[in-house]
C-alpha cells in the first residue's frame, strides 16, 4: 500500500517540492530507484548520482535541492528523515499472537496473550514476556528474564536466567546475554573460577546487532543503557556500563568494569582495556586501543593509517630503532649541558 509524499512531508515536517499526490511504496538507492521509491542524499559523495536518479521523491538537504531532477523532500537531517520514511513503509513484518506448538514455555512463565513466541524458542520458569514481544524461532529466554513490551527477538538469541529488556529493544540472530563473563582468581598457577551472580539489565529502545556478547556482572550488574545502539560481534564484558545513545560498531571488545558515557560513538575494531571511564560525548576512531581512562569530550584515535608495504616496512624498522635513538640523543644533551670542557674531557 503505497503512501503520498504529501503525507510523509507533513508527517516529518519536510518542505516538499513536487506533485503531493506522488504515491510511493520504498526506498531504494539513488541509482536503483524507481518511480514508486523513495531516495535520499546525505553524503556529498553520492550527489553525482542524483541527476540520473528515477526515484519518485529524493530526501535531501537545501544545498541540494535545486539539483534535484524529481520531488524532493527538503529538510535538515536527511538520513534521519530517511529512516523515519523506511520505517513508514517497511515496517516489521506483524507476528500473530500466540505459542507455536514447538515452543516449550515453562509452567511458571508468563506470557502475555499478545505476545508471539515462535517455533522451538524455550520460555524458562518465572520468565515474563510482555505485550506484543516478538519471540523468534530457536531463541532462549531463560529463568527469570523479563522481556518488556514490544521487544523483539529475531532468530536464535540466547537470553541467560534473570536478563532483563526494556521496551521496543530489538536483538538480533545469534546474540548472547548474560553468559559468564570472564572471571578467575589465579593461585599458584592455577585458574579458579569466580561466580558471576550479577545479570545483564537493558534499556528501552536498544538495539543489538548479531552474534554479539554481552557478559553477566561478576557481582552487581552490567548496563546497557537506553537508546544503546550496537553493532555485530562486539564483545562487552562483565560489569560494564554503556550510556544512553552511545552507538558502538562491529568486532569492538570493551574489556569488564569499564564505564562508558553518553551519546558517544566507537568505531570498528576498537579495543578497550578494563576498569576504566570513559567521558559522555567521545568518539573513538577505528582501530584504537584504549588503556587509559578518557575524561573530557573529543575525538581519540590510537592507529597509524595503512601505507605501501615497503614504507611500512622501513617504518616498522625505524619504530625499533627509537630507543636507540633516544638513548644517543640523551648522551648528546647531556654533553652539551656539561659545555666544552666535558666534550673536551670526552675526546
Amino acid at each position: 500500500m503505497g503512501v503520498s509524499i504529501g503525507e510523509l512531508a507533513v508527517r516529518f515536517g519536510c518542505e516538499l517540492r513536487g506533485d503531493p499526490g506522488v504515491q510511493v511504496e520504498r526506498v531504494a538507492t539513488l541509482a536503483d530507484a524507481d518511480g514508486r521509491a523513495v531516495a535520499f542524499v546525505a553524503n556529498p559523495r553520492y550527489r553525482q548520482q542524483l541527476a540520473g536518479t528515477r526515484a519518485a521523491v529524493v530526501v535531501l538537504d537545501a544545498a541540494s535541492a535545486d539539483a534535484c531532477p524529481v520531488a524532493a523532500l527538503v529538510c535538515q537531517n536527511p538520513h534521519a528523515t530517511y529512516a523515519r520514511i523506511a520505517t513508514v513503509l517497511h515496517p516489521f513484518p506483524a507476528a500473530s499472537p500466540g505459542v507455536h506448538p514447538s515452543a516449550v514455555v515453562a509452567p511458571g512463565a508468563r506470557v502475555d496473550p499478545g505476545a508471539h513466541v515462535g517455533a522451538l524458542s524455550v520460555i524458562g520458569e518465572g520468565a515474563v514476556v510482555g505485550a506484543r514481544a516478538f519471540v523468534g524461532p530457536q531463541c532462549l529466554v531463560g529463568e527469570g528474564a523479563v522481556l518488556a513490551e514490544d521487544v523483539r527477538l529475531i532468530a536464535r538469541v540466547t537470553l541467560c536466567g534473570g536478563v532483563e529488556v526494556g521496551a521496543r529493544t530489538v536483538i538480533q540472530p545469534g546474540a548472547v546475554i548474560g553468559g559468564d563473563g570472564f572471571g578467575f582468581a589465579q593461585e599458584r598457577g592455577h585458574w579458579i573460577k569466580v561466580p558471576q551472580i550479577g545479570t545483564v539489565r537493558i534499556g528501552p529502545d536498544v538495539e543489538i546487532g548479531s552474534n554479539t556478547t554481552i557478559d553477566r556482572g561478576a557481582i552487581e550488574d552490567t548496563v546497557i543503557e537506553e537508546g544503546v545502539k550496537l553493532d555485530n560481534l562486539i564483545q562487552i564484558g562483565h560489569n560494564v556500563r554503556i550510556g544512553a545513545h552511545t552507538a558502538v560498531a562491529a568486532c569492538v571488545g570493551i574489556s569488564g568494569s569499564t564505564s562508558i558515557g553518553r551519546r558517544c560513538m566507537i568505531a570498528g575494531q576498537v579495543g578497550i582495556a578494563g576498569h576504566l571511564s570513559i567521558s559522555d560525548d567521545v568518539v573513538i576512531t577505528a582501530r584504537t586501543g584504549i588503556s587509559h581512562s578518557i575524561t573530557a569530550p573529543g575525538v581519540y584515535s590510537g592507529h597509524i593509517p595503512h601505507e605501501e608495504a615497503t614504507t611500512w616496512r622501513r617504518l616498522v624498522g625505524r619504530f625499533k630503532r627509537l630507543e636507540t635513538f633516544a638513548a644517543r640523543l640523551k648522551a648528546l644533551e647531556r654533553r652539551q649541558a656539561a659545555g666544552p670542557d666535558q666534550e673536551k674531557h670526552d675526546d
